[in-house]
């Protein structure tokens, strides 16, 4: 059960762009402590002079897709259990991260997913079985990148950056004001190609807002293995891009940061950093064991910063949701959760010869000769069967 929000006695948070030296470089750091806007019992904290607060329409939506998506998370993480999943990386305590980023971004905007944003992707309004075909394994992606504006999701770290990055430059040459919204988890910030495609995108002013979820182990290596910056936004200013570290769980906070992160690179200043303190609950994938790597105290002082009671607790205090509210949007999310338990019942429809599909743009005598034998192969499988 929440609880309203409590009445706020903390200063004000000061801005750091207006207490800054005039060093050019200053103005690339990001704010000492994370951004927050809500503290762990939903009460509001004092106004932020550099972030103003997401409208009560869009912390409504917010809150909606963040409970739908939680819910398709459990769901899927049970489809796992079953069989029906070949592994799952689920990203429960991270809704904050997974929903508020989609929605500070438009539809036609392009966003890059890693193998985590399953949630970040159904958000988005992507079919979930669709979503769920990659990791079902019976096709490389389930529905259409280019018509919603999404890429696969990436399972190698890091290689989506140099995408994001090249297509954002394309977009901006081509004269449209397309922005590219890249996930990254905190251990893709020590891989070769996060710096070739942050580097990129600083010296030719792409587009891309660059958002890493630092959820503290890039699967067991904690963070403390990976950096010794005082956080991973402090690599902006490396590559003169400007960066924000915000409290990942705290969902206004979230919003409020990556909106003015995408209007920035819109308006054509080039990328954005954005580093989210988050946490994954669950452990990295159906195939891993996180007890052996972190202590069950450190994951319930987690469980304590909820993003989603956070969020409903600062809602029902400020009279925009109550009981019945809450409980319809249980029940959409229950819906969502049984159509999609429904359909990843049923047997996928597979056709092996699909295998040769997408391999060129012009098959190769080669391709067409194999695409042949398996398909006489097929044949007389058939043949056989039908005999029997």
């Amino acid at each position: 059960m929440t609880t309203a929000p409590r009445a706020v006695r903390r200063a004000a948070p000061r801005s750091r762009r207006s207490a800054t030296p005039t060093d050019p470089a200053h103005a690339l750091l990001p704010a000492v402590e994370p951004v927050r806007m809500l503290d762990e019992t939903g009460s509001r904290l004092p106004a932020h002079p550099d972030y103003p607060e997401p409208s009560t329409a869009d912390l409504r939506e917010l809150y909606r897709r963040m409970v739908v998506g939680r819910r398709f998370d459990v769901q899927a993480t049970a489809l796992t259990k079953q069989g029906r999943l070949a592994v799952y990386p689920s990203s429960r305590g991270q809704e904050a991260c997974q929903v508020g980023a989609v929605l500070a971004v438009r539809d036609t905007d392009w966003v890059f997913p890693t193998y985590r944003e399953s949630m970040a992707l159904t958000a988005r309004g992507i079919d979930p079985v669709e979503v769920l075909t990659l990791l079902r394994g019976d096709w490389h992606c389930g529905y259409d990148p280019a018509a919603r504006h999404t890429a696969p999701q990436c399972t190698p770290l890091a290689t989506q950056t140099v995408h994001a990055a090249g297509l954002a430059y394309g977009e901006a040459y081509q004269g449209r004001d397309t922005v590219a919204l890249v996930f990254i988890g905190d251990g893709a910030t020590s891989e070769g190609d996060f710096h070739e495609g942050v580097n990129f995108a600083a010296v030719f002013k792409a587009p891309v807002v660059f958002f890493v979820q630092n959820n503290r182990y890039a699967i067991s290596v904690p963070l403390s293995r990976q950096t010794a910056a005082p956080s991973l936004a402090y690599k902006g200013v490396g590559y003169g891009v400007p960066a924000e570290q915000v409290d990942g769980n705290d969902p206004m906070a979230v919003l409020a940061v990556l909106t003015r992160a995408v209007a920035h690179a819109r308006a054509g200043n080039g990328p954005y950093l954005v580093e989210a303190h988050t946490y994954r609950m669950e452990a990295h994938t159906n195939a891993d064991d996180a007890s052996r790597y972190r202590d069950g105290a450190e994951v319930e002082a987690w469980r304590d910063r909820d993003p989603v009671t956070r969020l409903e607790a600062y809602l029902r205090g400020a009279g925009a949701l109550d009981d019945a509210a809450v409980a319809a949007i249980a029940a959409e999310a229950e819906a969502y959760a049984a159509d999609l338990r429904e359909r990843m019942n049923l047997a996928p429809a597979v056709d092996p010869l699909s295998l040769f599909d997408h391999v060129y743009a012009e098959p190769t005598p080669q391709l067409r000769e194999q695409r042949e034998q398996v398909r006489a192969e097929l044949a007389a499988a058939r043949d056989t069967e039908g005999d029997a």
